[in-house]
């Protein structure tokens, strides 16, 4: 394996770009680690779930810089990005990852607002008289 291996994840209006290297199975975000960074159990386990997928969390360090949006679509596009990543430095993790639905990025995202109406659906209420 090279020195480093880049990917990027995203997830609503998430973006995390994911710096996959060999070591000990250190996570950082944002110069956190991802224990305080994500403080949600939930959300932890989001992280490291394709470490766990091909049984290599403590083979690899990876370092994570997150921006945009909230903290559970950070997680989920940090997810994405580590899968990535993992492909990039074997090619023989792609159909456990795959298997898993760790390597498809999540379409959904806000609806955007219409004209005319309070928000993307909700109408102003009707009056007939």
């Amino acid at each position: 394996m090279e020195k480093q291996k880049n990917a990027v994840g995203r997830r609503k209006e998430a973006i995390t770009r994911v710096f996959l290297s060999k070591g000990t199975g250190a996570i950082t975000v944002n110069n956190k680690d991802y224990k305080t960074y994500f403080s949600l159990v939930y959300l932890q386990n989001q992280v490291e779930r394709p470490l766990k997928t091909i049984e290599a969390a403590d083979k690899f360090d990876i370092k994570i810089t997150a921006t945009g949006g909230g903290i559970k679509g950070q997680a989920e596009a940090a997810m994405l990005g580590i899968a990535r990543a993992l492909v990039d430095v074997n090619a023989e993790y792609r159909p456990a990852l795959k298997a898993a639905g760790l390597l498809k990025r999540d379409p959904r995202s806000v609806e955007r607002k219409k004209f005319g109406h309070k928000k993307a659906r909700k109408s102003y209420q009707f009056s007939k008289r």
